[in-house]
């Protein structure tokens, strides 16, 4: 089986406060220098030799980041009666750019790192 995989990537800076247990430092209001990186795969290119419009995946990916660059997570609708860790954090992104994508993709991927060494996933499939 053949598998086409785009991905772009933005940084941006966000703060967040851990909830629900005794993480240290983490429990106090910080930022993290976050990057997001965005995988689309499928099986299918279009007329013109694209799995996706890349100039449109980037900006929404841009206008999401934007939504979030110098925000408290913890205040965001999005993160009502969430921890705003980076699994929940990848998974929010990651559907909303669901919702925005109209191509016919078999996936999307939303890696987040939160520092140098830190990263997490979220996967799924349509």
């Amino acid at each position: 089986m053949h598998m086409y995989t785009l991905a772009v990537k933005r940084d941006f800076v966000a703060r967040h406060y851990l909830v629900g247990g005794d993480w240290g430092a983490e429990n106090d209001l910080h930022s993290h220098h976050y990057r997001v990186e965005v995988q689309l795969e499928g099986k299918v290119l279009d007329q013109h030799g694209f799995l996706v419009n890349i100039v449109a995946l980037e900006a929404h990916l841009e206008e999401l980041v934007a939504y979030f660059r110098d925000r408290t997570l913890n205040e965001l609708p999005e993160f009502a009666g969430l921890n705003p860790s980076i699994e929940n954090l990848a998974r929010i992104m990651g559907q909303d750019l669901l919702g925005r994508v109209t191509e016919p993709i078999h996936a999307l991927t939303v890696k987040v790192w939160e520092d140098q060494i830190a990263w997490t996933a979220y996967r799924e499939e349509r």
